[in-house]
């Protein structure tokens, strides 16, 4: 894709699952990336065997002080941030009536509070180069509601009007700011929260109408078009990416 070539990209979360098949895409589109994890072993296994230059970072999105040194230490082996993609996240289906506080904080900081964080780090540098591309990894959750799920929807909803208003402020500076939502995807992280429940995916499946769970790679490409140069004139934009799952 155009304009991808070169460009210095972070992506949080890309030890595994989504965030590293996002990673792995950029790298092969020439991309210099730097793999953001709070798992530090996993984000230099995952930087090694991506290879291209990429390189790994510890970052704690629930902590802004952590964010800010990782987004330095990237800074400072790949050059200025060109990219960011908010991927990271985390949740636990149960009813809302079930959920205690301290679940409720966990979501909010790492699915919301997180990709805030991880922006103001990055914004300053982007409004004074007058570039920047940020794509934010929201759910459809956020969009239409998902049973069990009440807070984290609340959090993947609050990226969307986030991402939204970001946009409109920021605009003037060449910096895009748009959100892809995944429906269903196998990805460790789903395969947790299901705990493997073969009989959960079979439903989902049946009910999405191209008929199979999502991969990371289908959220890769979306991810890597709205942060290229073919995407230029989109920006407050949310995009869906569950098979037709959710058409509204």
């Amino acid at each position: 894709m155009k304009g991808l070539a070169e460009k210095v990209v972070l992506v949080t979360g890309a030890a595994r699952g989504i965030g590293r098949a996002i990673a792995t895409r950029f790298a092969e589109e020439g991309a210099k990336v730097a793999i953001a994890d709070i798992d530090a072993e996993g984000a230099a296994k995952t930087a090694s065997e991506i290879g291209r230059g990429a390189v790994g970072v510890v970052i704690d999105v629930t902590d802004s002080g952590k964010v800010r040194a990782g987004v330095a230490q990237a800074v400072e082996r790949l050059g200025p941030i060109d990219m960011l993609v908010n991927n990271a996240g985390w949740d636990k289906v149960e009813p809302f009536v079930k959920s205690e506080e301290t679940t409720w904080d966990k979501v909010i900081a790492i699915n919301l509070k997180g990709p805030i964080a991880c922006v103001r780090a990055v914004l300053d540098s982007m409004i004074e180069r007058r570039s920047g591309k940020i794509v934010s990894i929201s759910s459809d959750a956020g969009r239409v509601g998902s049973s069990g799920e009440a807070v984290y929807a609340g959090a993947k909803a609050g990226i969307v009007g986030f991402s939204k208003t970001l946009a409109r402020e920021v605009a003037r500076y060449g910096i895009n700011v748009n959100v892809v939502c995944p429906g269903p995807t196998n990805t460790p992280l789903f395969q947790e929260i299901s705990g493997g429940n073969e009989k959960l995916a079979a439903s989902l499946k049946q009910a999405i109408p191209l008929g199979r769970l999502g991969e990371p790679e289908d959220l890769a490409g979306a991810v890597a078009f709205l942060a290229s140069d073919d995407a230029a004139f989109i920006t407050g934009q949310t995009l869906s990416v569950s098979g037709g799952l959710t058409m509204a």
